[in-house]
């Protein structure tokens, strides 16, 4: 496996550095795939045209373009690594069993062909983009992705014709006046990427070991003082309100169409359903502080990025990392938020007018500040759906400090267990 790599590497990589020898250089016959979502054909299309007027006097592309969502682009990948695209885009939470399994090309290797052709190093793309993507796009010290959005994570959207400023500040005005118009706030529970927000904000973590397992420690104490008991009476306190509605995950916009809802805890995929129930009160803001041992503690969140990466036995691999950096500059992240409303993680692009203006976008932005990147293993879903799930039903009671410890004890071990 390792001869291959190396073989496919060095070959795209001279490839790639010899495009700097501009029009007398042989023009090259170079053949690419490429994976996108589904809603995203169309636009990729267009910028995989204006990639190849771009660089057309050096090569002969042929570019195929082929569906695989970002959310399961690991699992496609990982079932025959050299059959799947040179070029695909893929969810941050992804990337390190992706590594772990040698399916990405590191960027770094490739830096001098970048620079030779884009005219831009890696250090440029770095500081072109918000610290987290970059994060989220390296592994153990190495770049492995261009960072494409960062708009994968939630926030709060509230009927500002029902709610005040004020009472979207915390769970306790923000449930207090959702009753007071008959009105419910809903949220999804039976998730980990959702009800890991309140042991974030709390300071607890998770992580990523180099075996698969997830490190976690919410049935302890965080590093800010709170135990994880507290945090689940807290969570007790918020769902056992007349005014919460627990949503099943996927389900927030068919909640927020039913006019039911005045405020929920989504992403922007659920920003038309929100415009259209609102209508003029539509708004949105970051996630309420929640009371927490007396205190009022901000909620935290799962800051998600969305990444384009090259295939580690990519036969072109120099051309592959030029077309994955075209398809998220500047200009191209520009297009993806005025075409689809995508979030960037462009620095420039999120500066602009026409973002800021944006309530969604602007609204994760504002809770990208209490964001946490969540690396976790298979394991952790379960576990934490299953918790979730429990707090959501009342299955657990304030009260009983002994019952909860052993429910976030139970959740650890599965959490932490041993991946088969």
């Amino acid at each position: 496996m390792k001869k291959k790599l190396i073989a496919a590497l060095t070959a795209g990589a001279m490839a790639a550095m010899s495009l700097g020898m501009g029009a007398s250089a042989e023009v090259q016959d170079v053949s690419l795939t490429v994976w996108g979502a589904e809603e995203d054909q169309a636009m990729l299309q267009e910028m995989i045209n204006s990639f190849e007027e771009q660089y057309g006097e050096y090569a002969n592309f042929t570019i195929q373009l082929g569906v695989e969502s970002e959310s399961t682009a690991k699992d496609t990948i990982l079932t025959d690594i050299q059959a799947a695209a040179d070029v695909f885009a893929f969810a941050s939470d992804q990337l390190p069993d992706l590594v772990k399994a040698g399916a990405l090309q590191s960027l770094d290797e490739l830096d001098p062909a970048i620079q030779n052709y884009a005219g831009k190093s890696l250090d440029d793309i770095k500081n072109a983009n918000v610290s987290g993507s970059v994060e989220a796009a390296t592994y153990d010290g190495t770049m492995y992705a261009f960072p494409m959005s960062a708009d994968n994570g939630f926030f709060l959207f509230y009927d500002s014709s029902v709610l005040s400023e004020e009472d979207v500040a915390s769970w306790d005005s923000l449930l207090a006046a959702a009753e007071a118009a008959g009105k419910k706030v809903g949220m999804t529970l039976s998730s980990g990427w959702y009800n890991a927000s309140f042991f974030y904000g709390a300071g607890f973590t998770t992580g990523l070991n180099d075996d698969g397992t997830t490190s976690i420690d919410w049935n302890g104490t965080s590093a800010d003082g709170y135990t994880g008991v507290q945090v689940v009476q807290s969570m007790l306190g918020i769902t056992g309100h007349g005014s919460f509605l627990s949503v099943a995950d996927g389900d927030i916009s068919n909640q927020i169409a039913s006019g039911d809802l005045c405020a929920a805890v989504s992403g922007t995929w659920d920003a038309t359903a929100a415009q259209k129930a609102f209508g003029d009160g539509y708004a949105a803001t970051k996630l309420p502080t929640f009371t927490l041992n007396g205190e009022q503690v901000q909620q935290g969140s799962v800051a998600g990025f969305k990444l384009i990466g090259v295939n580690a036995y990519s036969q072109n691999a120099g051309w592959a990392a030029l077309l994955a950096e075209w398809l998220t500059n500047e200009e191209n992240q520009a297009i993806r938020f005025e075409q689809r409303e995508i979030g960037p993680s462009n620095i420039a692009v999120s500066e602009s007018s026409e973002v800021s203006e944006n309530l969604a976008i602007a609204a994760l932005a504002e809770q990208s500040a209490y964001g946490v990147v969540q690396s976790v293993g298979t394991n952790y879903w379960d576990p934490t759906a299953t918790f979730g799930e429990m707090i959501a039903q009342g299955q657990l009671s304030a009260d009983d400090e002994a019952g909860i410890q052993e429910a976030l004890d139970t959740m650890v071990a599965g959490v932490t267990a041993p991946v088969e």
